[in-house]
């Protein structure tokens, strides 16, 4: 099988599978249901993954799709600090409405066992490479400062985001994690940007 329809048919499944999870729950999602939806078969299903569990590890990817989509539409002419203000948001938005809270807090604690695959911290994500860029854009433009390295800006942001999520996830998503960073998040870049 090519390469591309290999990527191609593990995004199907992995799209699939949260999908369901969100309509009908992950305890009532099924294998056969993913393979299903996903047009795909077993084989494959087992070809990419041992069970339903190794799912929770796939949240990244779904992120990382939805990255590479908002970044191509990026509108002429934004500055550093709206581009990521954008993505957080979009971002944000899709996890608030889209993704389980259960699922999300369940996918978070297996960053934090051990044994669980770390691929939220996977710096060759296309979710690194894009903040990266981002920050550099920024850099070279001059909107941010330069007395702080591009790997501390970009090891703030994304902590900062995980923080968020994390937070909203430990209050059971009482409050709107869009609201919460809209207030939080230009705080924490304004002391990246000069004056």
């Amino acid at each position: 099988m090519p390469k591309k329809d290999s990527h191609n048919t593990k995004s199907k499944i992995v799209s699939a599978a949260w999908s369901l999870f969100y309509k009908y729950g992950y305890e009532k999602t099924t294998i056969e249901d993913i393979v299903e939806l996903s047009a795909t078969s077993r084989g494959s299903f087992y070809h990419y993954f041992n069970g339903k569990d190794e799912l929770l590890n796939t949240l990244s990817d779904l992120f990382d799709s939805k990255y590479e989509q908002l970044a191509d539409t990026f509108k002429k002419g934004m500055t550093a600090f709206e581009k990521l203000m954008y993505l957080n948001y979009e971002q944000f938005n899709l996890i608030e409405n889209s993704v389980p809270i259960d699922l999300l807090t369940r996918m978070y604690s297996t960053q934090l066992t051990a044994s669980g695959s770390r691929n939220l911290l996977d710096h060759n994500r296309i979710y690194y490479k894009l903040i990266r860029q981002i920050v550099i854009e920024g850099r070279e433009s001059g909107e941010f400062v330069t007395d702080i390295s591009v790997n501390e800006i970009v090891r703030a942001y994304t902590m900062c985001e995980r923080a968020l999520i994390t937070d909203w996830c430990l209050s059971n998503g009482e409050y709107s994690l869009c609201r919460e960073s809209e207030t939080i998040l230009p705080r924490l870049l304004k002391g990246f940007i000069n004056n």
